[in-house]
């Protein structure tokens, strides 16, 4: 049976994201030299395909090449639009829909520098206020 497919990218595809959303347009060559310089070494035409794929599933947009063939790749999502989306999910399936029940869950389970922790402070107050910027 084919494994269902997921609304978020996979951890291949979120590589490659993070990739696109420091350095694009890029062609598919320089994404692979520069997951192999992060030690993700892949085969051209995986690499193809996965970006393929991506470009189907509306993750990124491709556009001729300015030097030869094939494509320079450009993220269609933002960084933000994909975390918020991956936690909301996360929140959802793990926590019941409870976001409270997550920061709980992080704040138990991670060591907080005081700086941190003042950081977190400042953020809630804020939200607390109605300044969600």
């Amino acid at each position: 049976m084919a494994r269902k497919k997921s609304k978020h990218p996979t951890e291949l595809e979120l590589e490659i994201l993070k990739i696109l959303w420091e350095e694009a347009p890029l062609a598919v060559r320089e994404v692979r030299e520069l997951m192999a310089e992060r030690g993700r070494k892949l085969a051209h035409t995986s690499l193809i395909t996965t970006l393929n794929v991506m470009h189907e599933k509306g993750y990124v947009s491709r556009a001729a090449a300015e030097q030869g063939r094939g494509y320079a790749f450009s993220p269609k999502l933002s960084r933000e639009q994909v975390s918020q989306g991956m936690v909301g999910d996360l929140v959802n399936r793990v926590f019941e829909g409870s976001a409270s029940a997550m920061m709980l869950s992080l704040l138990e389970n991670e060591q907080l520098d005081a700086e941190s922790h003042e950081a977190l402070r400042k953020v809630i107050e804020r939200y607390r206020k109605g300044d969600k910027q």
